[in-house]
């Protein structure tokens, strides 16, 4: 299946936190879209690499998304290697997204850092003739996409443009939700962390509010565009503020 937008994360839930919005408008425009977690977020505190899976496939659900697959990559300890490059470049041939949203390129958790390195050079090897992969005894075509995304996490960055997701910021929050075992839960007997507080499922609003604040509406979300990002004309600029 061929892919519009794919959104690649460090860990289950980086996506949802990050540009679940994004996937949400794009569904709605139509396109096909997908996840693809590196790792099963097994060093965290709370929960299991099985909790997380399960709760990842909710909120799959809950997106819509047409994809969701797991490169199983070790949590914390995955690097910008030959051998997790290939995984990736074999994840990026497979479904040949036009658009791929991945890792803020640094972050609180060295995994995000790390995970935007190792995606941004899968892409460009991706496109790569002579970088071979082979899946179910097949060569595989190289595929480059047009535009790597980084949307932004814990640490507030710049963002080059912000997309308006208002009219899904309520599903998003859902699909954040449904990591019970992660995020704030009174019934749940598990230690406390930094996203467990009822704080941090503030914060993502309030984030989301800022983002939105600055293009006018209600809520956004924010990315760094690795190359620049040309315009037809100024009619495009004009019709999106008539």
């Amino acid at each position: 299946m061929k892919l519009d937008v794919m959104a690649i994360g460090a860990h289950p839930d980086d996506a949802e936190l990050s540009c679940a919005g994004v996937l949400l408008v794009e569904k709605k425009n139509g396109k096909k879209t997908g996840i693809i977690d590196l790792t099963q977020g097994e060093l965290g505190t709370r929960g299991t690499a099985e909790t997380r899976k399960q709760e990842a496939g909710d909120a799959a659900k809950i997106l819509q998304v047409d994809v969701r697959e797991n490169l199983g990559l070790r949590d914390g300890f995955f690097q910008n290697t030959e051998a997790d490059q290939l995984k990736v470049i074999e994840a990026i041939r497979k479904y040949k997204p036009e658009v791929i949203l991945c890792n803020a390129p640094e972050d609180r958790h060295p995994d995000h850092g790390r995970g935007a390195q190792l995606v941004s050079d899968a892409c460009f090897l991706s496109g790569l003739r002579k970088v071979v992969t082979v899946v179910d005894g097949e060569d595989q075509e190289a595929w480059r996409p047009k535009y790597v995304l980084h949307y932004i996490q814990d640490r507030f960055l710049q963002p080059d443009f912000v997309i308006d997701i208002s009219s899904v910021m309520e599903i998003k929050l859902a699909s954040i939700k449904a990591y019970s075992t992660q995020f704030h839960n009174p019934g749940l007997n598990e230690p406390q962390t930094y996203i467990s507080t009822p704080d941090f499922l503030e914060s993502i609003i309030y984030r989301s509010k800022m983002m939105g604040k600055m293009i006018g509406v209600k809520y956004g979300e924010g990315f760094i565009s690795q190359k620049m990002i040309g315009l037809p004309s100024l009619d495009v600029l004009i019709k999106e503020n008539t």
